[in-house]
């Protein structure tokens, strides 16, 4: 089986949103989250989706799963305190009911315009080489800088690529990532992190370049251009290209 496992329990700090969190800000009545997960609803490779959310608002993500008609959605548990945490919550929620070998997607809850081909593509790549991780081209250089604030080195920027999601694995390979470093105390950025840490060979997928997240409150305009220009189809052909 293969299963969706979408965190989206943020507070969203950076946004300056004080009535609610990013994921629940609405474009035309419906939540970012919501446009998140009917990518996962729609797909028919995708058989399960677990959702890790903030406590407080369990009992309305179930209220607009409902409104929406999402029906693949079989729990959502409460999120931790940073991405690392959510995700083991989420994977601790789907022990109960995931084989060794079943498929994990990890996706970020506010990362609402990937689209079925970077799905499909995360899980022939977990079905060929054991994972998937997402990225995309670096669009400027970046620099390494050391501990006095000095440059390094700027890699080439043809050797740079920015992490995405989702990131997919199978499940008791990412399961197993995710105890250890409960185990050893370390925190992680995202499952990427975390198997460069623990030195796990990754292979990539191209992200599309319209696979945004959503963190600052100047994401949530773009987010909105993008999903404008992509209903006019103006972007359907880059999309489908990337």
């Amino acid at each position: 089986m293969n299963h969706a496992l979408i965190f989206a329990g943020g507070t969203g700090r950076r946004m300056n949103t004080a009535d609610k969190p990013k994921q629940f800000l609405e474009l035309y009545g419906k939540p970012i989250i919501i446009y998140t997960i009917e990518h996962f609803e729609r797909h028919p490779e995708i058989d399960n989706i677990l959702v890790v959310c903030l406590e407080s608002y369990i009992e309305e993500l179930w209220r607009l799963l409902d409104k929406f008609a999402i029906k693949k959605v079989s729990k959502i548990v409460p999120g931790g305190d940073g991405a690392d945490k959510s995700i083991y919550n989420g994977l601790q929620a789907l022990e109960c009911v995931c084989k060794n070998d079943d498929i994990v997607l990890i996706h970020d809850g506010v990362r609402p315009l990937i689209n079925s081909r970077l799905i499909s593509e995360n899980i022939d790549s977990v079905k060929k080489y054991g994972n998937a991780i997402s990225i995309e081209p670096a669009s400027e250089s970046v620099v390494h800088i050391s501990s006095k604030d000095n440059i390094v080195s700027v890699p080439p920027r043809s050797e740079v690529f920015s992490v995405k999601a989702p990131q997919a694995f199978r499940f008791s390979d990412i399961w197993d990532l995710h105890k250890r470093a409960q185990r050893d105390s370390i925190r992680t950025t995202d499952s990427a992190h975390l198997c460069s840490i623990y030195g796990v060979e990754m292979h990539f997928v191209k992200s599309s370049p319209c696979n945004i997240k959503i963190t600052m409150p100047q994401d949530y305009y773009i987010f909105r251009a993008l999903f404008e220009a992509m209903e006019n189809r103006q972007l359907k052909q880059m999309d489908e290209v990337f």
